[in-house]
């Protein structure tokens, strides 16, 4: 993934994380993963393994697509 791509599926994870009023330690006690890996997600730091792309589009009702940018 490319820099922007990353930052855009940050600032969209974090818009859905949210819009269900979940904190981001509560988002990686859900995923089974540390805060500080989670943040890294939303701050467009790290790529997103396939597996995680799918389980936050599924978690979030929403596609891939959107969350890399890709569709509104």
């Amino acid at each position: 993934m490319e820099k922007n791509i990353l930052v855009e599926f940050g600032k969209r994870l974090k818009a859905l994380r949210l819009s269900k009023g979940l904190k981001q330690v509560e988002m990686a006690k859900i995923m089974g993963i540390t805060d500080r890996n989670y943040q890294r997600y939303e701050y467009g730091l790290i790529n997103v393994p396939a597996t995680t792309l799918n389980f936050f589009a599924d978690f979030f009702g929403v596609t891939t697509d959107y969350l890399l940018g890709r569709g509104e």
